[in-house]
């Protein structure tokens, strides 16, 4: 017996970041949207022990570990259940790794629901949420899906209404970027700054549930985006080559080095996809849409 789970991508149409907290992490106002791009998590039964395998796009730069936050959501649930993790985790990869769109937070989510369902533990909702809390700040919202407000360090959800559907292309960047590494740059940027509490823009969360593109367009922000840029310039050129091409608004996905780009409609989209392909400024470029589910037993 085996249990797969599906589960998207995520981009952030509002990231506001408020200054380092003393255990590190920052206050967020973090309003996610998830993505048709998705990784899906295979667990089975292992008598040997915990086990992680990995396939697809970049595979090679997966940890296989206990690093792996699929390895650590199998044990966590295993841990709180009182049980040995003995499951063989497969991760088949199709969110960009390290890019700014939650691909290690959507296997964490996918591998404590595959898991769940394998080992019957009967887990309520919010006890996944909890465990997915304890693993890191993005995969409650993986588990979740859909349009939501993070605050917190991006980990309490209040789910958002959404009106329609948001046509996005992303350009995936050669190597990855290091989320505390991007923090860290954010932290030295504004050094002496004073860094405002984060809120959810109103006007945004207004468009998000009309289903305006246009309205949405004109309040995308994302506060890591000078730090994402500061640590790879290059990214500046693609930004432009997109909203050349005729996006209605660009920005640095998360942490990047992904780029996403708002588009008016799936047409748009692929035209805008067809301009970047040419442009030379990325690895590569994926055309998707949003809302979508959260992790979802396939």
């Amino acid at each position: 017996m085996s249990v797969t789970v599906r589960v998207p991508a995520k981009v952030n149409v509002q990231l506001a970041v408020g200054a380092a907290r003393p255990d590190g992490f920052h206050d967020l106002a973090n309003v996610f949207l998830a993505v048709g791009l998705y990784d899906e998590v295979t667990a089975t039964p292992s008598p040997g022990g915990l086990r992680v395998t990995c396939s697809g796009p970049d595979a090679d730069q997966v940890p296989l570990d206990r690093t792996n936050l699929a390895a650590r959501a199998a044990e966590a649930l295993a841990a709180r259940y009182g049980r040995t993790p003995d499951v063989h985790l497969h991760i088949a990869k199709d969110i960009p790794v390290a890019g700014g769109m939650a691909g290690g937070s959507a296997d964490g989510a996918a591998a404590l629901l595959a898991c769940d369902a394998l080992w019957q533990t009967g887990a309520s909702r919010p006890e996944l949420l909890e465990i997915c809390a304890e693993l890191g700040s993005d995969v409650p919202f993986s588990m979740v899906g859909g349009a939501a407000l993070g605050t917190g360090r991006g980990e309490m959800l209040t789910e958002l209404e959404v009106g329609g559907t948001f046509h996005w292309v992303f350009a995936l960047a050669d190597g990855g970027l290091s989320t505390p590494a991007v923090f860290r740059e954010f932290d030295r940027l504004t050094e002496g700054t004073d860094v405002s509490e984060p809120v959810a823009s109103p006007e945004l969360l207004t468009a998000l549930a009309k289903g305006d593109a246009h309205a949405l367009a004109a309040t995308l922000v994302n506060d890591l985006q000078p730090a994402a840029l500061s640590l790879r310039p290059s990214l500046a050129d693609t930004l432009a080559a997109g909203t050349a091409a005729g996006a209605l608004a660009a920005l640095v996905s998360g942490s990047g080095p992904t780029t996403a780009f708002l588009c008016e409609s799936a047409a748009a989209a692929e035209k805008v996809a067809k301009t970047l392909s040419a442009s030379g400024t990325c690895r590569s470029v994926r055309v998707t849409a949003g809302p979508v589910p959260g992790a979802t037993i396939v």
